[in-house]
């Protein structure tokens, strides 16, 4: 069998093995990606090993399904950019503020200590910190839509902080990965940060007018997908100059081309679009590719307890950072419970900066184990957490989301 068709039936195993462990997961009642998530680990090094099996023989099979996974990356930050609305964050005031702020330092600092409590050294440590900072708005979107409260106050604060920490995450992911990549020296660091505001002050302002313009003009091109093709063309145009102009990380300028996409009047056509291509064959492949990638063998001896507490860390850090923003936000103790539970998923933004950190060298295969069981741990406990602090006092009042578009199917672990 050439190494073509080796490729096409190994992609055809994990897309449809994903898919089908997202269906089940969701049958379950929780969310696909935990399926996601526990499929390619059954799939990897931890017990099966797919890819190395004996009819298997290509030596580039790891290599193009990692790539592919990239592009998958690319795409998902791509349609978290799209979901991002303003307005939302404005409406939520500084409630979502302080707990977006504090739901990031918090985990960071405890991360941190806990890295070091365990020898690592402190740019590992900190790396480990900024594993625990992500929060999944998808999932806990979800689940306050079943209980019909997304609408609360609660609902539209913890969107609003959620959004907030995904763009702090990425931002101290990319200031981390920039500093750490540089050779120590003060003008690096300096030339570092001069470069990261350029692209992104250059990025937005020049983005905000270009980008709507760009799509009404191809809008009338009589071309199949014009829009679409656009939007795919920017993304990853903007990904490859995120690195190479901006030096940040790729999923930065692809996240910061969706919120600018989102700002058009074409948003629902390229967000249908893109999701075809991402959640159709691009996504399925980077859930499968973690656990590809991963050997939960990996945690043996001092890293079964390092992961023990590291799970706690990430629960109890979005719970106390998070409800103590929302307490010195105005909110009184049992809203501000309800808000710091709603932010403890990891889920798919954990996994990002996961892979961005293994593919940087800045984690080994241990750490990357344990931030895969971190994932699959917050993502199964935040909807039974949130159904436990709203209890009867979750009323059915309205099944519809703030947004008026998308969020009634949270990306991204919708699908």
């Amino acid at each position: 069998m050439s190494d073509f068709l080796q490729l096409v039936l190994v992609l055809a195993i994990l897309i449809s093995a994903t898919k089908v462990a997202g269906l089940l997961s969701t049958r379950m009642g929780q969310p696909a990606v935990l399926g996601e998530l526990l499929v390619g680990l059954l799939l990897g090094p931890s017990l099966l090993n797919v890819v190395h099996l004996p009819f298997f023989t290509s030596s580039h099979l790891d290599t193009t399904i990692h790539e592919l996974a990239e592009f998958g990356v690319i795409f998902l930050m791509f349609i978290a950019g799209l979901e991002i609305e303003v307005d939302e964050l404005r409406k939520s005031g500084k409630v979502a503020s302080f707990a977006g702020v504090l739901g990031v330092l918090v985990p960071l600092g405890l991360g941190w200590g806990l890295g070091a409590l365990f020898g690592y050294d402190t740019q590992h440590a900190l790396f480990i910190g900024v594993l625990m900072t992500a929060t999944s708005v998808s999932i806990s979107a979800q689940t306050l839509m079943e209980l019909g409260v997304l609408r609360s106050r609660v609902g539209v604060a913890l969107l609003g902080a959620a959004v907030l920490d995904d763009v702090l995450v990425i931002l101290v992911l990319s200031v981390f990965l920039a500093i750490v990549g540089g050779d120590g020296g003060a003008i690096s660091i300096v030339w570092t940060f001069v470069r990261m505001v350029l692209f992104l002050g250059g990025t937005l302002l020049i983005g905000r007018r270009l980008i709507p313009w760009l799509a009404q003009r191809v809008a009338r091109w009589p071309i199949s997908q014009p829009v679409v093709t656009l939007a795919v063309v920017v993304a990853l145009l903007f990904a490859w100059m995120a690195e190479v102009l901006g030096g940040v990380a790729a999923i930065t300028g692809a996240f910061l081309v969706g919120v600018l996409f989102a700002r058009t009047p074409q948003r629902g056509q390229i967000e249908r679009g893109i999701q075809g291509l991402a959640y159709g064959f691009l996504v399925p492949i980077f859930f499968a590719s973690i656990g590809l990638q991963t050997d939960a063998r990996a945690l043996d001896g001092s890293m079964v307890l390092f992961t023990v507490l590291a799970c706690l860390v990430a629960v109890i850090s979005k719970v106390v950072g998070c409800g103590l923003g929302a307490r010195l936000g105005g909110f009184p103790a049992r809203e501000s419970l309800q808000l710091g539970v709603g932010m403890i998923s990891r889920g798919e933004v954990g996994l990002i900066v996961a892979s961005v950190g293994i593919s940087a060298g800045l984690i080994g295969q241990d750490i990357f184990a344990m931030t895969v069981i971190i994932v699959l741990v917050t993502t199964l406990v935040t909807p039974l957490l949130l159904r436990a602090v709203f209890g009867r006092a979750a009323s059915p009042s309205s099944k519809q989301p703030p947004r008026s578009e998308g969020a009634d199917t949270p990306v991204p672990a919708a699908e």
